[in-house]
């Protein structure tokens, strides 16, 4: 009878303890989260001010606040979607739960852009940073070649399983805040309190607003500015109580972010012209931060805080490169265990036990993407604009996913939902995601109208993706979407 049965010694090892090695172990706490996500944030204050310098000029602060109200919409969003999805994969997941594979797949694919960008951007800064050290590195061939040299470094120690100590992240990440927050005081107090209208003129004096198209593509281009929201969600699979975790991680974020962005733009602006803050041969807009070090009215605060800012600046750039190329092993090894990308790519090394072919491929990938460095003179803006071409595409489809959960599915458990509803047909939907929604779909267009660079090299990696999707589906004979089967059911 089956009441009689009773395990047996050789029945200890059962099935579900062996699953249960292989899923990622709930660590982190809402300091981890933080400085994971800021760690992506606080780097692109390093760069991103400088990018949007060169198209916005004097309405830099204005575009960055404008953006800034963006990343909210998406910040509250992605606190919807993590808590009630606790998984790695960020807007692919929120994607594939709240449409199908496919349209979980085009996110992920999106995403794996945004990272790569990441990588290559974060490595092409730090060489400027470090010219303070050894001026050679202004140039931008050897800057560009000392950049190749950083993604094949990360490409090796990830490939070998060297892991950052989340301690030591969250000691740089708060080194980090002080330094940018003793700028900002030192630089309001002697420089803006001593001659108040210095940001105006530089502001709005003549020849530094910019033109109407160079504002609009201005405000696309900071989003540039505001990372870090994937970053999070990446860590949702990782961390104790995602439901409560998360959200905290995602509100600590915004108020951050918010206060130093503001805080740096406008005392950049404050210390030097937009024209010297946007110049990216003769001026600060490859590491626009130093340039606020180097223009402090005292030779004695410069001499201690450019070294102190050069240091700091390589060192978060170095982390937040390395932190794009562990996201992309978790992201293709999320995409390739739901059949969205060939199991090759989540291919496990039998030693290292790292997804190497997939950390080896998109390193290669990003060295292509550094390529134009050695001749482009405005391959800096163009690189910011390929970021944005992904991001955006991520930001809108996670805002489009948790409006259509909210639709399909308004019975799943939302530990953290979103406040100010509008009801349509019975649904409550949330407004910050319609108008992040509308903000990301609309600025995405922009980019891809105004922008060729942007445009051809986004769409081309784009339909790739969808050529290895459409071939891989069809290889294993699975359809090319997928649906849920129950209501209410994840996975």
């Amino acid at each position: 009878m089956l009441n009689s049965w009773r395990p047996k010694p050789g029945d200890k090892t059962f099935r579900p303890r062996r699953i249960r090695r292989y899923r990622l172990r709930r660590i982190l706490g809402v300091p981890a989260l933080f400085s994971a996500g800021y760690g992506d944030v606080g780097s692109s204050i390093y760069y991103a001010l400088g990018i949007v310098a060169i198209v916005a000029l004097g309405a830099t602060p204005i575009v960055l606040a404008i953006a800034g109200i963006i990343y909210i919409f998406n910040a509250l969003t992605y606190a919807e979607g993590g808590a009630m999805i606790p998984e790695a994969g960020g807007s692919a997941s929120f994607a594939r739960h709240g449409f199908n594979d496919a349209a979980g797949f085009v996110a992920g694919w999106a995403l794996m852009l945004s990272y790569i960008v990441t990588m290559a951007i974060s490595a092409y800064t730090i060489p400027p940073y470090l010219s303070y050290f050894w001026p050679i590195l202004e140039q931008p061939a050897i800057g560009t070649v000392v950049s190749m040299g950083i993604i094949l470094f990360l490409m090796l120690i990830n490939v070998l399983g060297i892991r950052e100590s989340s301690r030591i992240n969250i000691c740089f990440i708060g080194m980090d805040i002080a330094t940018q927050v003793t700028l900002v005081v030192l630089g309001v107090v002697l420089i803006l309190c001593v001659n108040p209208g210095v940001l105006l003129q530089n502001m709005f004096g003549e020849g530094n607003w910019p033109s109407t198209q160079n504002l609009i593509f201005g405000i696309a281009i900071a989003a540039l500015c505001f990372t870090g929201v994937e970053t999070v969600s990446q860590l949702a699979e990782e961390t104790r109580q995602p439901a409560k975790k998360v959200p905290q991680a995602y509100i600590l974020m915004i108020v951050a972010v918010l206060v130093l962005f503001a805080g740096i733009s406008i005392v950049a602006l404050s210390a030097m012209t937009p024209q010297l803050l946007g110049d990216p041969v003769a001026g600060w807009a490859r590491d626009p931060v130093a340039g606020i070090a180097a223009n402090l009215p005292s030779a004695t605060l410069q001499s201690i805080f450019a070294p102190l800012v050069a240091v700091l600046a390589a060192t978060i750039l170095l982390t937040a490169s390395n932190a794009g190329l562990m996201g992309i092993s978790r992201l293709a090894f999320n995409l390739s265990s739901h059949h969205q990308l060939p199991a090759t790519l989540g291919r496990v090394h039998h030693r290292f036990r790292t997804p190497y072919i997939a950390i080896i491929l998109f390193c290669i990938v990003a060295l292509l993407v550094l390529t134009p460095g050695f001749f482009a003179t405005n391959f800096f803006a163009d690189l910011g604009a390929l970021y944005v071409f992904g991001s955006l595409l991520c930001f809108a489809l996670a805002h489009a996913a948790i409006l259509r959960l909210r639709v399909n599915q308004p019975e799943l458990p939302r530990p953290f939902k979103l406040g100010w509803n509008v009801r349509l047909k019975g649904r409550e939907l949330p407004i910050t995601a319609i108008l992040g929604l509308a903000a990301t779909s609309t600025i995405w267009m922009v980019v891809v109208v105004t922008q060729a660079y942007s445009r051809w090299v986004g769409l081309i990696w784009m339909v790739a993706g969808l050529i290895i999707y459409y071939l891989y589906r069809r290889k294993e004979h699975l359809p090319l979407t997928h649906i849920p089967k129950k209501p209410g059911e994840l996975g």
